[in-house]
């Protein structure tokens, strides 16, 4: 019953594709200050492509950060309301030199567009403006109401993304939302995300003397922060079963069924072929009892992801530091709280902490785990719809990392998420080289095309 939208899509894809290279071109690095107006001149790029789409009330959203763009197209309140959530912002690209071709000069190689925000998520913003231009060129309507939301601040953590959402209550109110910001289980498996994993941290400084020490003079006299460290942060983990150490930190863990875990087993997954995508990694390691999967989509983490102090310099310099830090993350699941969680670490490493030494824990922002139920009915259309572009039923899986704005949709606008991607996993997303399968992104726009009939059947 799609064939139309099939053949304007195909018709239409090396416009599609030159169209989404213009994008690319635009710097919109949210981390970086000196970006900033790159990122305004992406929302501004975007919102001029959206109403060429056939969007209406398309607006540059300001923010206290970056800006949105939001537009609509509200065709009757007889039929169901999809909200359509993205980003325009982009990951930083170091290092530069790892790079084959410049990171804002987009080029497509071997039928894979290269260039940073090709799949993330410019890519896959762009897939859902070219689905309702195919509706709207083929059909003249929309057989659903859209309202997209496309934010600048997502690789920043979102930190205004909420009291966006409050501002903009009334103009998202919705039956569910559709999020194209993942990808599929593996080449030529498709797959639908239905969970995803929370997420809070903490950063912590320790401090002992004023001014760096002449470590002849003063070592073993005086206690050395950086080892101190060393020493709090080895408590937090048991290297041999992996288990997080922290008091509390599993008290609250929702268990997979047994269904859900046979499910996991089920699917073709390669362990040589998932070190291959980690970098080449000699073994994976984990907590005991549990596979590479469930680790990554049902389980929770505690990971270091940066630590500092003492002289980083050419030569040597023997000192005893003054100060050292570390930056720590976890990863959540069902029915873990961010704040809870938080504050057991920086318990645990304040116990921890060694005499001689002061340390100050700083709590991180976090946010909430989400699952949509499987049986959803927007959960039923998605993979109706990219069953039957992919050619199968596409699996139901979770996903480890964590996309903040499906626990504020789900908790400030009371609306279950449906996450709809078509990246793979060796798209490098966050590393040089990113990169969008051509074939891949043709294949996302008639999914998202076909979508919006089967919400309006499944849905209306």
């Amino acid at each position: 019953m799609a064939h139309d939208l099939d053949d304007y899509c195909t018709a239409h894809q090396p416009r599609f594709v030159e169209e989404l290279i213009e994008l690319l071109r635009i710097p919109s690095i949210s981390a970086d200050p000196a970006h900033a107006a790159d990122v305004r001149r992406s929302a501004e790029h975007l919102a001029a492509r959206a109403r060429e789409a056939g969007l209406t009330g398309v607006e540059v959203v300001e923010t206290d950060g970056h800006p949105a763009v939001y537009g609509e197209r509200m065709v009757s309140e007889s039929l169901p309301t999809v909200l359509v959530y993205g980003h325009h912002d982009v990951q930083p690209v170091d290092p530069l030199d790892a790079w084959v071709s410049p990171p804002f000069s987009p080029e497509v190689r071997d039928g894979r567009l290269y260039a940073r925000g090709a799949v993330d998520d410019k890519g896959q913003v762009y897939m859902h403006l070219k689905a309702v231009e195919a509706h709207l060129r083929t059909r003249g309507e929309l057989p659903v109401n859209v309202r997209m939301l496309i934010e600048g601040e997502e690789e920043v953590g979102s930190a205004h993304f909420e009291s966006l959402v409050s501002t903009l209550a009334d103009r998202l109110v919705a039956d569910v939302a559709v999020i194209s910001d993942t990808g599929i289980f593996a080449r030529g498996v498709p797959s639908l995300t239905v969970g995803l994993r929370g997420l809070t941290g903490v950063e912590v400084e320790v401090r002992g003397p004023s001014l760096d020490l002449h470590s002849g003079v003063f070592g073993g006299a005086v206690q050395n922060p950086v080892e101190a460290l060393a020493r709090m942060l080895a408590s937090l983990k048991d290297p041999e079963s992996g288990r997080v150490l922290v008091p509390g930190f599993y008290d609250d863990v929702v268990e997979p069924t047994e269904t859900e875990r046979a499910g996991y087993a089920s699917l073709p997954f390669s362990e040589e072929g998932f070190r291959r995508d980690a970098g080449g990694i000699p073994e994976t390691v984990g907590e005991e009892g549990w596979t590479v999967l469930e680790r990554r989509w049902v389980r929770p983490t505690l990971e270091i992801n940066g630590i500092w102090g003492g002289y980083q310099g050419p030569g040597s310099k023997t000192i005893i530091p003054a100060h050292a830090g570390a930056k720590i993350s976890c990863r959540l699941v069902p029915a873990q709280r961010p704040a809870l969680i938080a504050e057991a670490v920086a318990t645990a490493l304040r116990a921890a902490t060694p005499r001689g030494v002061v340390a100050e824990v700083t709590v991180k922002h976090g946010g909430n785990p989400v699952v949509t139920p499987a049986d959803h009915p927007a959960v039923t259309a998605a993979s109706r719809a990219m069953g039957a572009v992919f050619g199968k039923e596409p699996v139901i899986i979770r996903e480890g990392g964590s996309i903040p704005p499906v626990e504020v949709f789900q908790r400030v606008l009371g609306i279950q998420s449906v996450l709809v991607g078509v990246g793979l996993p060796d798209d490098h997303i966050h590393a040089p080289n990113e990169k969008f399968d051509m074939d891949h992104y043709a294949m996302g726009v008639r999914v998202l095309a076909r979508l919006w009939d089967e919400i309006a059947e499944e849905m209306g």
